[in-house]
């Protein structure tokens, strides 16, 4: 199961330098994962400073 990003992400930016495989963009007011370019390694979910992402 890929990894997602709730409404309470913060927008830091955090992980989208996190992701090896490019797979988080930045959204209107939050960012978002591309369930089909995650590889489900969790490296974005244990740098999130608020815990917005998880699996789904």
């Amino acid at each position: 199961m890929a990894y997602k990003i709730s409404d309470d992400c913060a927008a830091c930016g955090t992980c989208i330098d996190e992701c090896a495989v490019g797979a988080i963009s930045a959204g209107d007011t939050k960012y978002n994962i591309d369930p089909s370019a995650c590889v489900e390694c969790g490296a974005c979910s244990g740098v999130c400073p608020v815990g917005a992402i998880s699996q789904e």
